[in-house]
């Protein structure tokens, strides 16, 4: 480990004792979230119903602020001068985009129609069937955009290099979408909701990444990198911390009314979406323990692929089938199952670091 390495261990140590209080009963907080967001919906409906409302291109923009709050703290972490050393090692780069799109919407369909056309068979109509799995596959197409910069940070990941993941993984997405959605549906004329990745781009990483450079250049010019590192960034932990939180709290009340009228189909559609995920942790982490990849880079590696870009997927369920069709549903839950199950991967991330290569 060089000195610099020693010292961001030991701001990132900072932060977790500032956070420590959240994440000990990191499970408890996120239990009362969902409960809380629950009944917000149900017995002050007018909160969500206006929050709602304010949305463009299908992407929330309370939510997209709660989300810019949480990576912010990342993107203050991201030193311009080091991403060129992304080039020097390009396993973990490999990882992510042979499993994001080699492997994951295939995955995704296998698995989604093995369930919802098999096992469930008895449970869900044909029509819900076909439906069902075409809002699996638009979630396996879409590998996450925003709240991999969350994990990533969880993880002490290498903010210069997740960045520059993502930012490959959205560029390869603009192209490949739409195809791999019609070779697995065999829906022609897909339509792309192309309003909702670009400002999804501009949302999460543009307006963050260039408020966190000019912060980041500030500050380390006014006071010293020293000062920056060991005073200023600990203190952003508690606020990654409770955006994630907020977020929850949110989701949920907006989708409140759909978990309360169709929990089994709820439960249905969410055995799938978990396996898929922990499968494609599974592969990519385990690709990355093999090859020897440094832990800063094999947990985002490894959770870019296994979350999802839920906005775009959202977007193309509702223009392609409609907003209260079953791909609509399964985008939806998609969402609520996504951020506790991504915070258990998170924290077998940050268990099994000792069997990486710092």
């Amino acid at each position: 480990m060089t000195p610099g390495d020693e010292e961001l261990t030991k701001v990132f140590d900072g932060a977790n004792k500032d956070i420590g209080f959240f994440e000990r009963y990191l499970t408890v907080w996120v239990a009362l979230c969902i409960v809380a967001g629950i009944a917000i919906g149900q017995f002050i409906p007018a909160v969500p119903n206006v929050l709602g409302e304010m949305s463009y291109a299908e992407v929330n923009l309370p939510i997209a602020v709660l989300i810019w709050v949480m990576i912010f703290p990342m993107m203050l972490q991201i030193d311009f001068k080091s991403i060129v050393d992304v080039r020097k090692e390009p396993k973990g780069l490999t990882i992510t985009l042979v499993v994001n799109w080699l492997i994951k919407p295939f995955s995704m369909f296998a698995i989604a129609w093995f369930f919802f056309t098999v096992v469930f068979e008895p449970f869900i109509t044909p029509e819900l069937q076909m439906q069902y799995l075409a809002g699996a596959v638009l979630l396996g197409a879409a590998p996450c955009t925003a709240m991999v910069f969350v994990w990533s940070y969880l993880t002490k990941g290498d903010a210069g290099y997740t960045l520059v993941q993502v930012a490959i993984n959205d560029l390869i997405m603009l192209f490949a979408f739409a195809p791999i959605v019609i070779l697995l549906l065999g829906i022609g004329d897909i339509i792309v909701p192309w309003e909702t990745v670009l400002l999804s781009v501009v949302l999460y990483i543009v307006i963050p990444l260039a408020a966190g450079f000019i912060t980041r250049t500030l500050l380390i010019n006014r006071k010293g990198k020293r000062w920056f590192d060991q005073d200023f960034l600990p203190r952003f932990g508690p606020v990654t911390m409770i955006g994630l939180l907020a977020t929850l709290v949110l989701l949920f009340s907006f989708q409140g009314e759909v978990i309360l009228d169709n929990p089994l189909h709820i439960g249905l559609i969410a055995i799938p979406l978990i396996l898929q995920t922990i499968f494609i942790f599974a592969l990519a982490y385990g690709a990355a323990r093999i090859w020897k990849v440094r832990h800063c880079i094999a947990a985002p590696a490894a959770l870019i692929g296994s979350s999802n870009f839920f906005e775009l997927a959202v977007a193309a369920a509702i223009v392609l089938f409609g907003l209260h069709s079953g791909a609509a549903l399964v985008t939806v839950v998609g969402v609520l199952v996504e951020v506790p199950l991504m915070l258990a991967l998170v924290k077998v991330a940050n268990a099994t670091r000792r069997y990486f290569p710092e």
